[in-house]
């Protein structure tokens, strides 16, 4: 990339969430995740890969320091349940990693951006073959809207209007080595597909 691309790139990218904003969000969502289970009991939270998973690890963290507890946190692949695969169809499957059975439990599932819907979508039919859950609660960082299913987070950390041209991009510091979400114009695409 050149100078003037990189620049032009650094131009069209700003800042909505900084790692404390991040930190607070996800502290916020935990209070809202014990208020409306009335504690942490039967609490499972189920990240989606990539980034849902830490966004979970967060989110346990955040109910252990309230409630003393430490609820179960698992990963839910949803790559073989995506309704892309025809057009996307060499990704590599993450790993899914259930820490209880999930029978009675009331799930969480948790992810970096609602955008569609589809990959929440995917993510119920994953669940609907792994156990029967007494609940399913969706739990989000960034809700960008632009929804195309009937679909709605339970718990936000930001409501984020977006244009479908720009392009919502959460990064964390267990894998990115900074945590930050950022909204960047782009030119030729039309936003993600989760």
């Amino acid at each position: 990339m050149s100078d003037r691309a990189a620049d032009a790139s650094a131009a069209d990218s700003r800042v909505v969430m900084d790692g404390e904003q991040i930190s607070r969000a996800c502290a916020r969502m935990a209070h809202q995740l014990l208020e409306g289970n009335r504690g942490a009991g039967g609490l499972v939270l189920l990240g989606i890969p990539t980034r849902g998973v830490p966004l979970a690890e967060r989110l346990a963290e955040a109910i252990a320091g309230v409630e003393g507890v430490r609820v179960p946190v698992g990963a839910l692949d949803i790559t073989l349940y995506r309704d892309d695969l025809r057009r996307n169809p060499t990704r590599a499957p993450a790993q899914t990693r259930l820490p209880v059975d999930l029978d009675d439990t009331t799930v969480v599932l948790v992810d970096d951006v609602l955008y569609s819907g589809r990959t929440v979508r995917a993510a119920l039919d994953a669940l609907g073959d792994l156990g029967r859950p007494r609940a399913v609660r969706l739990a989000v960082l960034v809700d960008r809207g632009h929804r195309q299913l009937p679909i709605r987070a339970d718990h936000v950390g930001k409501n984020l209007p977006t244009a479908a041209s720009e392009r919502v991009q959460v990064r964390l510091a267990e894998l990115d080595g900074v945590s930050e979400v950022t909204i960047t114009r782009d030119s030729g695409a039309e936003g993600e597909s989760a």
